[in-house]
């Protein structure tokens, strides 16, 4: 495995590249908690850097919660990272005590080196949740407020910056309200949410969105667990699978659909929240992932070897 450290389970992550060298930033919590389902209570932002997608060297951690109470003193989730404006940006998801993490908002920090430290912009919120577009948390309803997994693209499209990150809409069956959250900004610090760029109706969240583009066709991951997928689609599907996927368009802001064949799911989930990379080492795209149930049904909590992949047609498959 590619990373994994005996002391902290690791699972979502991002990436940056510059100068030949990798970069993964990811969500660490301590082993020492036990259960591994608590990681997400107990987590900050961990920084590894390698060559290669496989030997990872460690520089620590980065990034956490706010000290005293604040809108993210609870958890700081999963973002991304850019180069823009003369300096580096961090965008994360962050929730906080008073309202027991239930709420998702979206923070942003800063960096003269990629190295950190990281520095959070004002308070460091970058965008709450806009009622015209996206779903409030409600008793009786989805789990949580959905507005979490930024990811935000380091060029500018019709001299706007773009942010895309999980939502739900406030319409529709409880999975089939998923979307691709949309959000644009002039300068990286004030942004303005837009209607969703994917209107859903198949899933109930697309959990770490990551927006690229290949030979002009546009594709966004996703992940999610078969359990969040719509009852039509499950039932066309023989109950669906959890893991990672993919959306594709002709234009980064949409209109986007789901890729014809889900991309790498199991049940149960095997890898999630994957990341499509350019593999260093061949050239090629790759999957990476995190490992989630290991062979004795526990959580793993590391991050595996790059898989291979084949683009043929604007269609994805693994490399077996």
């Amino acid at each position: 495995m590619a990373l994994k450290l005996d002391d902290k389970y690791v699972w979502d992550f991002w990436h940056y590249a510059e100068d030949g060298m990798q970069h993964l930033f990811f969500l660490q919590a301590d082993r020492s908690i036990g259960n591994p389902d608590l990681r997400h209570w107990h987590v900050s932002i961990g920084h590894a850097v390698s060559t290669d997608l496989r030997n990872w060297s460690v520089k620590g951690r980065v990034f956490g919660p706010a000290a005293t109470p604040a809108w993210d003193d609870y958890t700081t989730w999963t973002g991304s990272v850019i180069k823009a404006e003369g300096c580096y940006h961090l965008f994360y998801t962050g929730t906080c005590r008073a309202e027991n993490g239930l709420r998702q908002r979206i923070g942003h920090a800063t960096a003269v080196s990629i190295d950190g430290p990281w520095t959070r912009v004002g308070n460091g919120l970058a965008l709450d949740l806009d009622e015209r577009f996206y779903e409030e948390h409600e008793e009786g309803g989805w789990h949580d407020r959905a507005l979490r997994d930024p990811y935000v693209l380091a060029e500018k499209i019709d001299g706007k910056y773009h942010m895309f990150f999980t939502a739900r809409r406030r319409q529709g069956g409880k999975f089939e309200r998923g979307v691709i959250g949309h959000a644009v900004s002039d300068d990286l610090v004030t942004w303005e949410a837009t209607a969703p760029v994917y209107d859903g109706g198949h899933y109930g969240q697309l959990e770490v969105p990551q927006v690229f583009e290949r030979g002009g066709q546009w594709f966004c991951t996703f992940c999610n667990a078969r359990e969040h997928w719509a009852p039509a689609l499950r039932a066309q599907h023989g109950g669906g699978v959890s893991g990672t996927s993919y959306l594709v368009a002709g234009d980064p802001l949409g209109p986007w659909r789901p890729a014809e064949r889900f991309l790498d799911g199991d049940v149960p989930c095997r890898r999630y929240a994957g990341k499509i990379l350019a593999d260093p080492v061949t050239g090629s795209d790759c999957l990476l992932a995190f490992e989630d149930t290991g062979p004795d049904g526990g959580f793993v909590g590391g991050i595996g070897d790059p898989i291979a992949l084949a683009l043929e047609d604007g269609r994805y498959a693994l490399v077996t």
